[in-house]
């Protein structure tokens, strides 16, 4: 058996599970995800929250925005599974806790992370070193996209069943894809077993987006840039619903970061709030 090589995770999965942390500590209860079980795995230098990335009040509409499409997706995944589907696909895992957090509902699954091979490595052993270990229902699935393996295709090997409803989620990547390869993965899921359902984020074109937070989208684009992993896709709602529309799925929905602030945020007197026209969703059923 060829032993995978480890490799840390991308400093953007680590800042999303930093920012969830974050969430915890600094912001006001009731909060709309409680998650430090991604900070022990991350395990960052002491002094992580001073970091310019971790700035408590500009980083806040980010945070906001972060632990809202969580959210979102784990209360989609909670109404699903109480409809009887069995299996939910991550796609882009990361850092990503639910298995952990929610194992009263995701031992009830099938639940499968996708991710590239190194950094599941990683995960993997943090994992066993923190005493979570990997139980029978959470399977890892690695997938090299960069040497062409067809994510479906590894799901199967991991013991995935397209003909039975499925949930699958993919946060923060797309901005990462070309539009073909978008359409490609929208295409795959449409495809599968009636009664699934997608979630995606998207990015909408950045001279949309809410004034005050242009600035840091920017700096954000220009590091992911200089990481070598440039944004290269935004779409308005309408034409990530046409997308999703002639991919084949039967019913298209855009959520907004409004729709979120309304759901999670209202009544908040401290003003955390996701940043409009910034990071919305798509939810798209077969």
């Amino acid at each position: 058996m060829t032993m995978l090589p480890t490799a840390a995770p991308d400093s953007t999965a680590v800042r999303v599970a930093l920012w969830r942390a974050l969430h915890v500590q600094l912001d006001a209860p009731p909060h709309v995800l409680e998650d430090e079980i991604g900070l022990r795995l991350a395990a960052p230098e002491e002094g992580w929250r001073r970091r310019p990335d971790m700035d408590p009040d500009a980083t806040s509409p980010f945070r906001a925005s972060i632990v809202a499409r969580s959210r979102f997706i784990e209360d989609l995944v909670v109404e699903r599974t109480g409809h009887g589907v069995g299996q939910y696909v991550i796609l882009g895992a990361g850092l990503d806790t639910f298995a952990q957090r929610r194992p009263e509902i995701a031992s009830r699954l099938l639940v499968f992370e996708v991710d590239r091979p190194g950094p599941q490595v990683w995960k993997r052993q943090r994992l066993i070193e923190l005493g979570f270990g990997i139980p029978e229902w959470l399977r890892l699935v690695p997938v090299d996209f960069e040497a062409g393996d067809a994510w479906w295709q590894r799901l199967a090997a991991a013991g995935f069943d397209a003909a039975r409803p499925a949930v699958v989620a993919s946060t923060g990547v797309s901005m990462y894809l070309t539009k073909d390869a978008i359409a490609a993965t929208l295409r795959q899921v449409a495809a599968l077993a009636p009664g699934s359902t997608l979630a995606m984020t998207f990015l909408l074109p950045l001279e949309l987006a809410d004034p005050e937070v242009r600035p840091a989208l920017r700096l954000a684009e220009k590091g992911a840039r200089a990481s070598g992993t440039p944004f290269i896709s935004f779409f308005t709602p309408t034409e990530m619903l046409t997308m999703a529309r002639e991919a084949g799925f039967t019913e298209v929905q855009h959520v907004s970061a409004g729709t979120l602030a309304q759901r999670y945020f209202a009544g908040r007197t401290d003003g955390l709030r996701p940043p409009s026209n910034s990071e919305e969703l798509l939810v798209a059923a077969t």
